[in-house]
C-alpha cells in the first residue's frame, strides 16, 4: 500500500465512523463490507434483505462477523425512510415505492445522523445514488449543487514515489457554470489536503493558457478562477492552464512563469464532465493510475458514489475515503 493510501487508512480507523452499504446481493459489496468490519476501519450496516445477505455471503466465501444487518422491509424503517421523503417534496406514490428502497433507507440513515456516511453504486447508477443523496443528506450550507472527484495516484517511475491528484468534476455536472467551477475547485482543493496531507494546487484547466487563446469557454474558466480566489483567497488557484502548463514544470517555465500552480498542480478542474471523464479514464488506462470515485462533494454528510466496474478492493478504498472524510471540516 502506497504512503497516501496508509495516510487515509489511518484517518479512518482513527475514528472507525458509522458506514452503511445497500446493495446486499453483490458479492464485491459483501466481501468489502467483511474486509472492512475485520480491519476495524468502520462500524459497517448493511441494509439488506438478511436471507439475501447471508447467500451472498456465502457465494463469496466470507463471514459477515462484525457486520449488522438492517432488514429493508423493517416496519419503523419504512415509515422514517418514507416521512423523510414526504419531507423531501416526494409525491406520495414515489414515497411509497422508495421508502422501500436499500439504497434510500441508507440515505436517510446518513441524513438522521444515524449513520456518519454511505458508499453504493455497485450495480446502481450515479444518478440514482445522487438523487437519493440530494433528496435525504441535502447539499451543504452555502453549496449550491453536489459535485465529484477522484483520487488519483500516478504510479511512481525511476524509483520515486506514486503521485496523488485530485481531479474534478469527473462524474456529475455535464456542463458546469463559472460559478459551479469555482465552488468544485474550493472543495476539491479541501478533500486533497484532507486526503493527502499536502498544500493543494489547483489548476483550472483549458485549451488555453493564461490568454493565449480567446474564446467563450476559456472566459468561463477565467470567471471560475476569480470566483474562486474571491471565495477562498488563502487558497492557491491559477487559470486557465493547459495540462502541460499545469503538470510540467519545464512548460510552466516558458507558459506561466512565476505562478505558484503551474508545473506543480496536484488538483486538477476540468471545464466540463466530457473532459473530466475522459481525462481521468485515460490516465487510468494508459499510465496504469489507481482512481478512486466518483466521490461526492457538497453533501451535509458523506456519501460516495462507485464506478459498475468496480472490484471488492476498489470499493473499500473508496469506503475508506468516505469514513475519513465523515465528519471533516469543509469550508463552502
Amino acid at each position: 500500500m502506497n504512503d497516501v493510501l496508509s495516510r487515509i487508512e489511518a484517518l479512518a480507523k482513527s475514528a472507525p465512523r458509522r458506514l452503511a452499504f445497500a446493495e446486499g446481493d453483490d458479492e464485491r459489496v459483501i466481501r468489502a463490507a467483511a474486509i472492512l468490519a475485520a480491519e476495524g476501519a468502520a462500524q459497517v450496516s448493511l441494509v439488506a434483505e438478511p436471507g439475501v445477505a447471508r447467500a451472498t455471503a456465502g457465494r463469496a466465501g466470507v463471514s459477515l462477523e462484525g457486520v449488522t444487518l438492517l432488514d429493508p422491509a423493517a416496519a419503523d424503517r419504512v415509515a422514517a425512510t418514507r416521512a423523510a421523503l414526504g419531507r423531501a417534496g416526494v409525491s406520495d406514490d414515489d414515497a411509497a415505492r422508495f421508502s422501500r428502497d436499500p439504497l434510500y433507507q441508507a440515505a436517510r440513515l446518513v441524513g438522521a445522523g444515524e449513520m456518519d456516511c454511505f458508499v453504493a453504486g455497485a450495480s446502481r447508477t450515479t444518478a440514482d445514488v445522487v438523487r437519493s443523496a440530494l433528496r435525504l443528506i441535502g447539499l451543504r450550507e452555502g453549496i449550491s449543487a453536489v459535485s465529484s472527484f477522484f483520487l488519483m495516484v500516478i504510479p511512481g517511475h525511476g524509483g520515486a514515489p506514486p503521485r496523488p491528484l485530485v481531479f474534478a468534476d469527473c462524474g456529475v455536472i455535464p456542463h458546469p457554470t463559472a460559478p459551479q467551477l469555482a465552488e468544485i475547485g474550493c472543495l476539491a482543493g479541501d478533500h486533497f489536503e484532507r486526503l493527502v496531507g499536502e498544500t493543494p494546487r489547483v489548476a483550472f484547466l483549458s485549451f488555453s493558457t493564461l490568454g493565449s487563446a480567446e474564446h467563450a469557454k476559456v472566459d468561463k474558466v477565467r470567471e471560475a478562477v476569480s470566483l474562486a480566489r474571491a471565495r477562498r483567497p488563502e487558497r492557491l488557484f491559477e487559470g486557465e492552464l493547459q495540462a502541460d502548463a499545469a503538470l510540467d514544470p519545464g512548460v510552466a517555465a516558458r507558459k506561466a512563469q512565476g505562478s505558484p500552480v503551474a508545473g506543480r498542480a496536484n488538483v486538477l478542474i476540468f471545464p466540463d464532465l466530457d473532459s473530466g471523464n475522459i481525462g481521468y479514464k485515460l490516465v487510468q488506462r494508459l499510465a496504469g493510475a489507481a482512481a478512486y470515485g466518483p466521490i461526492l462533494q457538497g453533501l451535509r454528510r458523506q456519501a460516495n458514489d462507485l464506478s459498475r466496474g468496480c472490484t471488492a478492493d476498489d470499493i473499500v478504498q473508496v469506503a475508506t475515503i468516505a469514513c475519513a472524510l465523515a465528519g471533516a471540516p469543509v469550508s463552502a
